[in-house]
């Protein structure tokens, strides 16, 4: 796979996994967790926390394709 083709993929994937990240934090009750669940400082965690969260799933992806792409490498 060309590098501008790996480079633009892992940039859409991060950032679609991020958005999803974000999506299914929505339906987390922080209410129960933190003591000012509408302030600021909850809507940053809740950023961060969907930052971290879709750059791992976007790791994990990307990992495996370049896994897979080696492992087919392996019987050409």
């Amino acid at each position: 796979m060309p590098q501008e083709v790996y480079g633009f993929l892992s940039i859409i994937l991060t950032i679609v996994s991020i958005g999803l990240s974000w999506w299914s934090l929505q339906s987390l009750s922080f209410e129960k967790i933190l003591k000012h669940p509408n302030g600021a400082q909850a809507k940053l965690l809740q950023i961060l926390l969907s930052i971290v969260i879709g750059y791992e799933i976007s790791r994990f992806f990307l990992d495996y394709l370049g896994w897979s792409l080696a492992f087919g490498n392996m019987f050409s």
